[in-house]
């Protein structure tokens, strides 16, 4: 059979290939070579022979090809400590894996040992330091992407936080990776725009429930699984609260995949998507207390693993008065972090009693 060739894709020059994406086809898989990664190459020709068991990728380049590099454009270009990137001189058997199911997470990078049984979820690795803060003392163990991990304790709790980024994907990834190390308690700590009247900025939202406006949870179950916070973590969130003296609210929150078009918002010069105008008057006519980009997934994928998870957010905006602040977020953290000292104080008693749950009739 007479081999395929594909060469010269993007132009042939050195400027066409620099501003267009180069395809190898090998066997019956389409590569596609961003052009980020293709520096001053003037020619790339695979021969590929369509059908072969085994298909040989051959790169012939240009007599420039010193002056290519192999070093990633941006951030990448520096991999941070404890990055899982082999090297280029070590063989393939001794580099180290980049097996998603190896001992250490391949995007958190922790192994069993790292992180407590329970772990805060905030989203910007920034607040990492500011939830640390209000610790006894603590350890960072683990940056890598947006997944930067620290453990220490809290009134002698042990305790985690993992930041996730922004949105469900990215937290959803931290969930699992977590939990193959042995965390079983998850609680989301962030920021959120309140839509009910009376609800006033730099107050707490704890959350009871989830519209599952993302998608990604829709990837583990059908669209018509509930995402429900489980009742100890509800609990021991009203009751840090409570201690702590935050004015608070209970409830149903929406999270969303998309913070301008999937919270109503106008895009770009203006772009409305269909429907944007009506949504945040739908969500507060059902009572929904708040939009945030994370809960229903973590809340989702942790029921669906038997996990225990909740949320509670700090309210940044209030989209019927229109006031924002970015207020209240230490509070969140702190009532956060006190309600995984009352979690582990509810395991104990359920321990003392034989109870499979903790309720109001076991005092803490």
């Amino acid at each position: 059979m007479e081999p395929f060739h594909a060469a010269g894709i993007g132009g042939g020059s050195v400027d066409g290939v620099r501003d267009s994406a180069a395809v190898l086809l090998v066997g019956p898989v389409i590569s596609i070579v961003r052009p980020s990664f293709i520096r001053r190459a003037v020619a790339v020709e695979a021969v590929v022979e369509v059908g072969a068991a085994e298909p040989e990728l051959l790169l012939n380049l240009s007599p420039n090809a010193e002056t290519m590099t192999d070093e990633p454009d941006g951030d990448a270009a520096a991999a941070p400590p404890g990055s899982r990137s082999g090297d280029a001189d070590t063989p393939a058997s001794d580099a180290e894996s980049e097996d998603p199911n190896d001992e250490a997470g391949y995007h958190v990078e922790v192994g069993p040992g790292d992180v407590a049984d329970a772990v805060l979820l905030p989203g910007n690795p920034e607040r990492v330091d500011k939830i640390t803060a209000l610790w006894d003392g603590h350890e960072e163990v683990a940056h890598h992407r947006e997944y930067r991990t620290a453990t220490g304790t809290y009134d002698d709790a042990p305790i985690s936080v993992t930041s996730t980024g922004i949105g469900s994907p990215s937290a959803a990834i931290a969930v699992e990776e977590l939990a193959r190390v042995g965390v079983d308690t998850f609680i989301r700590v962030g920021s959120c725009g309140a839509i009910q009247p009376g609800m006033d900025v730099g107050d707490l939202v704890i959350t009871t429930g989830a519209v599952r406006q993302e998608g990604t949870s829709d990837e583990y179950v059908r669209e018509d699984y509930p995402a429900a916070a489980d009742g100890e973590a509800v609990s021991a969130l009203i009751a840090a609260a409570e201690r702590l003296g935050y004015d608070y609210h209970t409830g149903v929150t929406m999270s969303a995949d998309s913070f301008y078009a999937g919270q109503g918002r106008p895009g770009f010069e203006g772009f409305e998507a269909a429907g944007s105008d009506e949504l945040v008057a739908e969500l507060r006519d059902a009572n929904v207390k708040n939009i945030e980009m994370e809960a229903s997934a973590i809340l989702t994928i942790a029921n669906v693993y038997g996990l225990r998870a909740g949320a509670v957010c700090s309210v940044y905006a209030n989209r019927v008065t229109g006031e924002f602040r970015t207020e209240g977020e230490s509070r969140a953290a702190e009532t956060a972090s006190l309600a995984v000292k009352l979690l582990a104080r509810m395991d104990e008693v359920k321990r003392e009693a034989g109870a499979d749950r903790w309720h109001a009739g076991l005092s803490l």
